[in-house]
């Protein structure tokens, strides 16, 4: 399990290494207009988060509303010429690459970031990576900024109910780490820092398909599944993101969590996946946390005890501000949104076949 994980919490990979610029400026224009609220700069944009939210800003009403889009790859997506976006070719690791990617933008939404076990790769990018954007967004005059980190900050938990650096942030991986340092730029820069836990919804490559190894290793319910999680669905987190970049109420500068305000609890989860053939029938035995343990240590896998416990115990962030803030309704909840996702899960994890689920950092 990794990516969007850091364990299992909320990041995007999209966008963080690529080529050299093309043409002026390293763009490639792609058509759409520059409304009232000007050009965005989106990094992460082929990412699971960033594709959201590039989908989310695209589909604003035309009007002074609608901003232009101009988004950092590393290499063009399929479909790239019927997209209203200007693409800028570039890496965040190559500073001078980055050179005019902000100029004449009024907004820098960062959702790239590396959550893999390379360490010298988390530092390039979430470190270095971030630092050279924030510069960039300085130099141009950018007003605005939305960055993107994760829950994983605060380490092992358990934790409940927490508010924004209500417990000390005690990252346990080179990603978490990094993304944590990373984040003291963008704070520096006046950006919003969105710490999201669990992400769903179509195109979750981790969190889900590692939930699926799990429930095989420890084929039982989990403490009574009594654990509370902050989870959000994608497309609310994007249509979010979107608010913040170019609606009217932002929120001030600072550190939110984003999970949808109502904690999901982790039985009831396995149960709605269980519900749409996501995941198997759920057991009927009942096992306390320690049993789960011996049962995951002596069963091999890719999934780590450290991500087991971000599912099984609690990791409950609490969420409310930024939806009141920017005065977003945060929708019906990640259970609710799982019916328009489910048949992709199925599809996905048919794919995958025997193959184990992608392992993220511990």
């Amino acid at each position: 399990m990794g990516a969007a994980v850091n364990g299992m919490t909320g990041g995007d990979t999209g966008g963080t290494a690529g080529a050299a610029g093309t043409g002026a400026g390293g763009t490639e224009a792609a058509g759409g207009g520059d409304g009232g609220v000007g050009t965005v700069v989106l990094t992460g944009a082929t990412g699971f988060i960033g594709s959201h939210t590039l989908r989310a800003l695209s589909a604003l009403p035309a009007g002074p509303g609608r901003p232009r889009v101009r988004a950092l790859v590393r290499r063009l997506p399929e479909g790239a010429a019927a997209l209203p976006v200007e693409w800028f070719h570039g890496d965040v690791t190559d500073p001078a690459g980055l050179r005019g990617l902000c100029e004449g933008a009024r907004t820098l939404v960062h959702l790239a970031s590396y959550i893999g076990g390379d360490e010298r790769r988390c530092e390039a990018v979430n470190v270095d990576g971030t630092r050279a954007l924030m510069a960039e967004a300085a130099r141009a005059g950018v007003r605005r900024v939305v960055h993107l980190s994760t829950a994983a900050v605060y380490g092992a938990g358990p934790h409940r109910g927490v508010a924004v650096d209500e417990v000390p942030a005690e990252p346990v991986s080179a990603a978490s780490r990094t993304r944590l340092a990373g984040e003291a730029y963008a704070r520096e820069a006046g950006a919003v820092v969105l710490r999201p836990g669990i992400v769903l919804g179509e195109g979750d490559r981790w969190v889900v398909p590692g939930l699926r190894e799990l429930v095989e290793r420890v084929p039982a319910e989990w403490d009574g599944g009594r654990a509370l999680l902050s989870v959000v669905d994608v497309g609310d987190l994007a249509r979010l993101i979107a608010a913040i970049a170019v609606g009217p109420h932002e929120g001030p500068p600072g550190v939110y969590h984003v999970g949808h305000p109502d904690p999901v609890r982790t039985g009831d989860l396995l149960a709605r996946l269980a519900a749409y053939d996501v995941l198997p029938p759920r057991p009927s035995a009942d096992w306390p946390w320690p049993r789960c343990l011996e049962r995951l240590r002596a069963t091999p896998g890719r999934a780590s005890e450290r991500q087991f416990a971000l599912v099984g115990r609690d990791h409950w962030y609490r969420s409310d501000d930024i939806w009141k803030l920017t005065r977003e309704t945060p929708g019906p909840g990640p259970l609710a949104r799982l019916a328009g996702s489910a048949r992709w899960y199925r599809e996905h994890l048919t794919a995958l076949g025997a193959a184990p689920a992608e392992s993220g950092p511990a």
